[in-house]
């Protein structure tokens, strides 16, 4: 009445010994990379914002003068390279790309690119904590905190 399956099941098949898997550690690797590498980005784009306006009328303004006076250009081109040498330890020793920063500069840009830098910073922590990885839990914290500060600034002025 019924004919018989002739093909394999496809959990069987997913289940074959030649196709290979990684470890949850592996994976929590891989994600964390992609989580340091996307913060990198945007610090990147932080960094070059600053650097175009350390020179300007912007610093002999003082502190609290607008948006842009939050940021740090050494402060995060260091933040930088430790994002970087935390993704090469991850990544084997391979570091990441580095994307070539936009040109926008207007509050609204610098505000939403801290608050992004914020967010992304509490996923790597998310995952660092799942994956127990001290040095990059340090970090984040570190750059959640830097973050923060600016947009409570710019929610009080």
């Amino acid at each position: 009445m019924y004919e018989p399956i002739r093909t394999k099941s496809v959990h069987t098949m997913a289940a074959a010994p030649e196709i290979p898997h990684r470890s949850r550690e592996q994976e929590l690797d891989i994600r964390l990379a992609g989580q340091l590498t996307a913060l990198l980005t945007v610090t990147d784009e932080l960094h070059a914002l600053a650097t175009r306006t350390d020179g300007g009328a912007d610093q002999e303004a003082g502190p609290g003068a607008g948006p842009d006076a939050a940021l740090d250009g050494a402060a995060l081109a260091s933040a930088a390279e430790r994002i970087a040498e935390q993704v090469a330890r991850l990544s084997g020793g391979h570091y990441p790309l580095r994307a070539e920063p936009t040109d926008g500069g207007a509050p609204a840009h610098v505000e939403a690119l801290q608050q992004r830098a914020h967010t992304l910073a509490g996923n790597a922590l998310a995952v660092a904590t799942t994956r127990a990885d001290a040095a990059v839990m340090e970090l984040a914290r570190e750059r959640m905190a830097a973050h923060a500060a600016p947009r409570r600034d710019l929610a009080t002025a």
